[in-house]
C-alpha cells in the first residue's frame, strides 16, 4: 500500500485533515470536522447547528435504504437563495441604486421538482422566479411558479408551441419574458401573440464581444452559439414596431458562459451589456431590465483564483460589482437605472447536494498481505534483491533505471517462455516494494534531489479504491469536461490517511474513474485515504454536485438514481435534524424499461426456460420454481452492489 504522509511521528489532528482535503476553503462555512474525525455540515453557517453527514448516512440504512446516497440539506439551500438576494439588496441600498432586483433560478441546472419547489419557495420574499430553456421545461415552469412579481425567462431556440405555452403565462397574469435568440423568433413571437390577443414581454439577447473564461467561454463572444448582432437588435425593434408591439421591449440579455472565474470578465461584460441598454434607451425603447445571465461560480478546489474550477470574487463582490457598473453607465448616459435579473444557478444548488458513496475494495500494487513465493535463486530476483538492498539518495535515479531494465528484461524472457509465472509473480511483487521504498526515500528529499524519471511515480504507486457508484450517472462533468469536485472521507479523520489513492467506480467501463483531485495551486492525481477496515464500511463524501450532476447524468451499464433523502433542520429533534422525505433509487426493473425491456415479458421468456429445462430433467420443478423466484425478485433490487460491510 502506497503511503500518503511520510512524518508518521508527528500527531494527527482534524485541523490537519481540515488543511489536508482544504474542507475550510471550499466549504465556505457550511462543511468542517467534529474533533471526533466526523465530518459535518452546517446548512445555516454560523446561525445553525451542525449535523454529522455519517449519522445522515446511518439514520438512511436505518430506513431500509442504501449507499450510493444522495443527501440533500434543503436548509442550505434556502442559505443560498437568501444569500444572493440579500447580496444584491445589500449592494443597490449602499450604491442608491434606482431599481430592484430580480432573480430567476434556471431549472436546467437542476429541474427535479423538489429543488426548484424548495428554491422558490425560500425566495418568496424576494419575488424569485424561474428561467427555462426548452419546451418541457416551460411547461414545468409555468406549473411551479404562482408569484406574479416575479419572472419567468424563457431561453434557448423556440417554436410556436413552446412561444404558445409561454404566452398562456401572459394570460393568466404572470410576467414572462420570451428571450428571442434570432429575429425569426422575434416575428413568431409577434404572430403568435397576435393570434393569441395577448401583449407580449420580448427580450433580446445581445451577442457581446467579451468573452468568457474556462470551460464555458465559447458561451460568450462574437461566435456564440445564441445573440443577436447590433443590426440584427435594430431590424428586431423594427420587427416590433410594424406589429405594434414596441411597448413589448422589456428586456436587455447577455451571457457570456458558465462558471465564470474571473470577476473582471463579468465587469466587462456587464459594462458593454449597459452601454447597449443605456444607447437603446435614448432610442426611445423603453426597457426595464437588464439580464446580466449566469456565469456566477462556485469555488470547487478552494484556491480562490482564476483556475477554472475556482473564482477570484465572492457572492457579494459579484453583486457589488454588477450594480455598481451598471449603475455608472446608465448615470454617464443619463438614463433611468434598470431592474437587475440574473440567472445563477450553479451557485444556489451546487453546496446543497453530497453524494455518498461507499468504498469497499481496493486495488494495490503491493498487497497488504504477503505472498509467500521464494524463487530466491533465480538471477532476476537476486539483481532485485540486490536494488532493495542499496537503494539510497544519491544513487536513486540509477538505481530506478536499473529497476526497470529487470522488468523490461522479465516481460521479455516470459513473452519467449523462459520464465515460470512463479519466478514472474515474485518479480512483480518485488518491483513495486522497490518502487515504493523509493517513493519513500524521494519524499525526504528536496525536490531538486529528485530524478526527474521519479515525478510520475507517487502516481503509479496510487490504490485504486473501488466505490459502489457509477461515475456516468453521478458524476458526468468530471467525466466529460475534467471538473473537479471535492472529495473527502466523511468519517475517520482524527485518523491519518495512509494510502494515495484513486477511485473507481462498479461499471465496466475504464473510464468510469476519478483520478484528478482538487489541489491549492494545480491538481491532484491522488487523494490521500483511510485503510478499509473489514468489518466497517467506508464511506467517502463528493461534495457540491447539486448543479447538473442530477439531472445529466446517464444509465450507462444500466446503473439508475441512487437513493435520495432530504434533510431539514429542527431544534426539536434530538438529533438537531430530521429526514423529511426518502427517495428510493431506481430498481433493475425500472431501468430495464427504460430500454423497451418489459417486466412481464422479462419473467415470461425465463419462466419459458425454466419450463424448457425441467423437461429436459436438467431442474426438478421445486428448484426451477425458486428459481425463477429469485428472478423475479431479483428485478425489484436496486441497481447498485448490496453491500452490507466491506469485504
Amino acid at each position: 500500500m502506497s503511503s500518503a504522509h511520510e512524518t508518521e511521528t508527528d500527531v494527527w489532528t482534524t485541523e490537519d485533515a481540515k488543511s489536508l482535503y482544504m474542507i475550510d476553503r471550499w466549504g465556505r462555512g457550511y462543511f468542517d470536522v467534529s474533533p471526533d474525525g466526523n465530518l459535518t455540515v452546517a446548512p445555516l453557517q454560523e446561525r445553525g447547528s451542525k449535523i454529522a453527514i455519517r449519522d445522515v448516512v446511518d439514520a438512511a440504512i436505518e430506513q431500509g435504504l442504501r449507499t450510493p446516497l444522495l443527501i440533500r440539506f434543503q436548509d442550505l439551500l434556502h442559505h443560498r437563495v437568501r444569500a444572493l438576494n440579500e447580496a444584491f439588496n445589500r449592494a443597490i441600498a449602499e450604491s442608491k441604486f434606482r431599481g430592484t432586483y430580480r432573480g430567476v433560478f434556471p431549472i436546467k441546472v437542476n429541474q427535479l421538482r423538489e429543488v426548484v419547489e424548495e428554491i422558490l419557495d425560500a425566495g418568496k420574499t424576494y419575488h424569485y422566479g424561474v428561467e427555462v430553456g426548452s419546451k418541457p421545461e416551460v411547461f414545468a415552469g409555468l406549473s411551479v411558479h404562482t408569484d406574479p412579481e416575479s419572472l419567468i425567462v424563457c431561453n434557448g431556440y423556440k417554436d410556436d408551441n413552446f412561444i404558445r405555452t409561454a404566452l398562456i403565462g401572459r394570460k393568466l397574469g404572470k410576467k414572462v419574458i420570451l428571450i428571442a435568440e434570432k429575429l425569426s423568433e422575434v416575428r413568431m413571437i409577434t404572430r403568435v401573440a397576435k393570434e393569441m390577443n395577448v401583449e407580449p414581454m420580448i427580450g433580446l439577447r445581445v451577442r457581446l464581444l467579451t468573452e468568457g473564461a474556462g470551460k464555458w467561454k465559447t458561451s460568450g463572444g462574437e461566435n456564440a452559439k445564441f445573440g443577436l448582432s447590433t443590426a440584427e437588435i435594430l431590424a428586431a425593434i423594427r420587427i416590433m414596431d410594424e406589429a405594434g408591439m414596441s411597448s413589448s421591449f422589456k428586456l436587455l440579455h447577455f451571457h457570456i458562459g458558465s462558471q465564470v472565474p474571473d470577476i473582471l470578465i463579468i465587469k466587462r461584460a456587464v459594462r458593454e451589456a449597459t452601454r447597449y441598454y443605456a444607447k437603446l434607451r435614448k432610442m426611445g425603447q423603453r426597457i426595464e431590465y437588464i439580464d446580466v445571465g449566469g456565469g456566477l461560480a462556485i469555488d470547487y478546489d478552494g484556491s480562490r483564483s482564476t483556475f477554472h474550477s475556482s473564482m477570484n470574487y465572492s457572492v457579494e463582490e459579484y453583486a457589488r460589482d454588477i450594480v455598481h457598473n451598471i449603475a455608472d453607465i446608465c448615470d454617464e448616459e443619463r438614463v433611468p437605472h434598470p431592474n437587475i435579473v440574473s440567472e445563477s444557478g450553479r451557485a444556489i444548488v451546487a453546496h446543497h447536494s453530497v453524494l455518498v458513496v461507499q468504498a469497499f475494495g481496493s486495488i494495490e500494487k503491493t498487497p497488504m498481505s504477503p505472498i509467500d513465493i521464494q524463487t530466491e535463486e533465480h538471477k532476476l530476483i537476486q539483481n532485485l534483491l540486490y536494488i532493495k538492498d542499496n537503494i539510497s539518495g544519491p544513487n536513486l535515479g540509477e538505481s530506478w533505471h536499473d529497476l526497470l531494465q529487470i522488468k523490461e528484461e522479465a516481460q521479455k524472457m516470459f513473452e519467449l517462455g523462459l520464465l515460470n509465472l512463479d519466478v514472474k509473480a515474485r518479480v512483480e511483487i518485488l518491483f513495486w516494494e522497490i518502487a515504493e521504498n523509493m517513493q519513500k526515500i524521494a519524499s525526504s528529499l528536496e525536490p531538486e534531489e529528485v530524478p526527474d524519471d521519479l515525478g510520475e511515480l507517487r502516481k503509479q504507486l496510487a490504490d485504486q479504491y473501488i466505490c459502489n457508484f457509477s461515475v456516468f450517472q453521478s458524476l458526468l462533468d468530471h467525466w466529460a469536461l475534467g471538473a473537479l469536485f471535492p472529495i473527502v472521507p466523511i468519517h475517520r479523520l482524527n485518523e491519518r490517511p495512509a494510502a494515495d489513492s484513486t477511485l473507481v467506480d462498479i461499471t465496466c467501463d475504464s473510464d468510469g474513474k476519478v483520478s484528478k483531485f482538487i489541489d491549492l495551486n494545480d491538481v491532484k492525481d491522488t487523494l490521500p485515504l483511510h485503510p478499509i477496515s473489514g468489518d466497517q464500511p467506508y464511506y467517502v463524501g463528493i461534495f457540491l454536485t447539486g448543479a447538473y450532476q442530477d439531472i445529466m447524468g446517464d444509465i450507462h451499464n444500466l446503473f439508475g438514481r441512487v437513493n435520495e433523502v432530504h434533510v431539514f433542520l429542527d431544534e426539536d429533534e434530538e438529533s438537531g435534524y430530521y429526514i423529511e422525505e426518502t427517495i428510493a433509487g431506481n430498481k433493475i426493473h425500472e431501468v430495464l424499461a427504460l430500454t423497451q425491456y418489459d417486466n412481464r415479458d422479462l419473467v415470461g421468456k425465463v419462466k419459458a426456460q425454466v419450463d424448457g429445462a425441467i423437461k429436459q430433467d436438467l431442474l426438478k420443478p421445486t428448484e426451477g420454481m425458486r428459481l425463477l423466484a429469485d428472478y423475479e425478485r431479483g428485478l425489484k433490487d436496486q441497481t447498485y452492489l448490496s453491500l452490507t460491510s466491506a469485504p
